[in-house]
């Protein structure tokens, strides 16, 4: 790819991902799009992806507790994340890849 047709972010083109770490520079809406298409995809023509990032799926239910709240949030695991990154001034991305290994490093395995 040319350097004119990398994504202006500084991204890596969806092309060159080898796992979910190699999203950067978008929004965690524009990656719970992306993790949420990937499951529809998979369910339509197979093989089936066993994800934790359902809207209540085991990754937004281990995160409710750690963000202090007691119940889960209809607005998702983005939102909230995001949300809690304003609030402490780090990115958002970055809050929720520090996230994911907490939740990889308590369950584990790996998150799917």
């Amino acid at each position: 790819m040319t350097e004119s047709a990398r994504p202006s972010n500084g991204a890596k083109p969806v092309s060159e991902w080898r796992n979910v770490y190699d999203f950067r520079g978008g929004s965690l809406l524009e990656l719970q799009a992306i993790l949420y298409g990937y499951r529809v995809v998979s369910e339509i023509y197979g093989p089936e992806a066993v994800m934790d990032f359902e809207h209540q799926g085991p990754f937004a239910e281990w995160l409710w507790p750690r963000l202090g709240r007691n119940y889960s949030s209809p607005l998702g695991w983005a939102v909230e994340i995001t949300k809690a990154a304003e609030a402490s001034g780090k990115p958002a991305v970055d809050l929720f890849f520090d996230l994911l290994d907490e939740f990889k490093d308590e369950r584990g395995t790996e998150a799917r």
